[in-house]
């Protein structure tokens, strides 16, 4: 049984919208199936927490107002410390709320037929391409509520393709500023790598407000073609007070490979999906998290990797550090399904309680439909080891030092993934700002 809500905004104003944009009759047409379908799907379940009462559908703006910025120099300077503003040949796009600011593409990429652009550009002018991959091999629209009403109300986001047999080695980075506390982000980021492709891509969600009331639903497809490999960064630091669903899936087709380096750090209350489909015999998932939560916020971590195709390999590393009266559950699930033989699952989940208050639950689960197969996992739940304080401060070293030392080293696998240098030093910065 599912109950009914009232939804902020109608057909009427969903067809408006999606004229305005002048985006092609079929995403119209998506757009409206999906409003029409949200009202009666279900919530999403997170395991271990309730969210029933959490505001994900109560809203009045759907777009705000945001000027451009008149060059990179005027952004603010937690952006700035992000992105090297004298590069000559950058790959970067910034948008202000919901406003397209900023968008770079070398000559060289766009000679190979790179497509890199806001998603609605991409609608206009990439229609065809964006309606093949464009919610249909990774998220579903009618998946639940939250899916359905991104679907139909998604108003920001970007759009990367990579053609087949072109290897980009310099990363992507998409930086995605929320400085507007009325400002609401449906925000769909499409990542498509044709077959035999390869790219780095690195995205920010960064609040320059301390505090908002804004509601934020976040979806990211990643499809890896055949033999195409994906790396795929992201360091998320919305502000206290914003309600966050984030879901954010890969589909692995053969000998393809897709790699998640997740720093996910919103001091607001938070629901993260993050699965991995490894369709292609061959494939190869790798998704590495690191979280830190502090305050009263609560937030559910779901980490999951499926195993389809034969020799398929799924791993999932995830470590957590949580303070005052923050608690956060992390689910890791690893799932081979029957046919997929040979198939390797592992999983690690870690989490550091640094507060009498604060609660961390790691759960891991197996999910193995198949004989012949390779799978392990590992969890843990405590607080910083005496063994190692000890140590360090027998050196010199005052406790807090100690203890922060100790913090570092726990989240260091994760943090070191990171492959933008400017990305990894704010995940650092962000790290000991939480947890000092």
């Amino acid at each position: 049984m599912t109950t009914e809500i009232k939804l902020p905004f109608d057909k009427e104003y969903v067809s408006s919208f999606s004229k305005d944009m002048g985006e092609p009759a079929w995403l119209t047409e998506l757009r409206l199936n999906a409003l029409a379908n949200a009202e009666n799907l279900p919530m999403p379940k997170p395991d271990k927490t309730k969210i029933d009462k959490w505001n994900f559908t109560q809203f009045e703006k759907h777009i705000v107002g945001s000027e451009d910025f008149s060059s990179l120099n005027d952004l603010p300077e937690d952006v700035r410390n992000l992105i090297d503003t004298e590069a000559g040949d950058q790959n970067l796009y910034i948008q202000r709320n919901n406003r397209p600011t900023y968008l770079a593409v070398s000559k060289e990429l766009q000679e190979k037929g790179v497509i890199f652009t806001d998603i609605f550009t991409a609608a206009r002018e990439h229609g065809d391409l964006l309606q093949k991959y464009f919610m249909k091999d990774g998220v579903k629209t009618d998946e639940h509520r939250l899916t359905a009403l991104h679907a139909a109300l998604f108003n920001g986001g970007a759009f990367l393709y990579i053609p087949k047999n072109v290897e980009v080695s310099a990363p992507i980075q998409a930086v995605y500023i929320h400085d507007d506390k009325e400002a609401n982000l449906f925000n769909h980021v499409l990542v498509a790598a044709d077959d035999n492709s390869s790219v780095t891509y690195v995205e920010n969600y960064v609040s320059t407000v301390e505090e908002a009331n804004g509601i934020f639903n976040i979806v990211t497809e990643v499809i890896a073609n055949a033999n195409a490999r994906v790396q795929y960064g992201a360091v998320d630091t919305l502000a206290k007070g914003t309600t966050a669903y984030v879901n954010r899936r890969g589909v692995a087709g053969r000998d393809a490979r897709i790699e998640w380096a997740l720093g996910l750090m919103n001091d607001g209350n938070t629901v993260s999906e993050n699965t991995t489909n490894l369709i292609g015999d061959g494939s190869f998932g790798d998704t590495k998290t690191v979280v830190v939560g502090r305050g009263e916020q609560t937030q559910n971590f779901t980490t999951k990797v499926v195993h389809f195709g034969k020799n398929s390999e799924g791993y999932i590393l995830k470590h957590g550090v949580m303070k005052d009266s923050a608690s956060s559950i992390f689910n890791g699930i690893g799932k081979i399904e029957h046919g997929a033989s040979k198939s390797n699952a592992e999983q690690e989940s870690r989490v550091l309680m640094l507060s009498e208050k604060a609660r961390g639950d790691a759960n891991p689960i197996l999910l193995i439909d198949e004989d012949d197969v390779t799978a392990g996992h590992a969890a843990s739940v405590g607080r910083v080891d005496p063994l190692q304080l000890y140590y360090l401060m027998s050196r010199g070293i005052s406790q807090k030092e100690a203890e922060r030392l100790v913090i570092h080293g726990f989240l260091a696998p994760v943090v070191n993934a990171l492959p933008i240098e400017g990305v990894k030093k704010q995940l650092t910065a962000v790290i000991e700002r939480k947890v000092k």
